[in-house]
């Protein structure tokens, strides 16, 4: 939950991280064993806080607290990079974020594509603006592999029969579990 005590933590260009409570981002949840299935970007408009996100049906910019609103039993987490972003790099990220709006989602969450999904946008984000590696990409054979014990039925479902096995993603999973990342909340 965030309150005012906690937006105080908050600079720009820290991750945020929710749990979405439908089948797919808790499958999402489940294949990456962590705690959260999206994730994006904090900025400041005015006296405002945003969340630079890529959702359904598009990457937009969205207030903190309808960001949060639509988190499972509103549970946030968010996490910070090591380096001290400075104003121009605050600059930089917000422009590469910019330039990611309104771009459609991509519900097969292939990362080789022109449309975007949340981590692939917060990984695009860092690494074309600051050269910051945030998360780590891998195949979906490389993600379910990894937790062994996650059916893959829900994933065969999804992808009509056949999982695209080579095909390169990255989670927000992978980006909560960062040991690069510092947790703010």
């Amino acid at each position: 939950m965030i309150d005012q005590k906690t937006m105080s933590d908050l600079r720009e260009g820290d991750i945020i991280f929710t749990s979405i409570p439908n089948l797919l981002y808790q499958s999402v949840e489940r294949a990456s064993n962590s705690p959260t299935s999206h994730v994006g970007i904090l900025f400041k408009i005015g006296d405002d806080w945003v969340v630079a996100e890529s959702r359904v049906p598009i990457s937009c910019y969205t207030p903190l607290i309808d960001f949060v609103s639509r988190s499972k039993r509103g549970w946030v987490s968010v996490k910070r990079v090591s380096k001290k972003l400075t104003q121009r790099d605050i600059t930089k990220l917000r422009t590469e974020c910019d330039s990611m709006m309104g771009k459609l989602y991509h519900l097969g969450f292939k990362y080789r594509s022109n449309r975007q999904f949340c981590s692939k946008f917060v990984y695009d984000a860092y690494k074309k603006s600051l050269g910051i590696n945030v998360g780590k990409l891998m195949t979906l054979r490389d993600l379910l592999e990894e937790n062994p014990n996650i059916s893959k039925t829900f994933w065969r479902f999804w992808y009509l029969g056949f999982i695209p096995w080579n095909r390169q993603t990255i989670t927000p999973g992978s980006q909560y579990n960062d040991p690069s990342l510092a947790t703010v909340i």
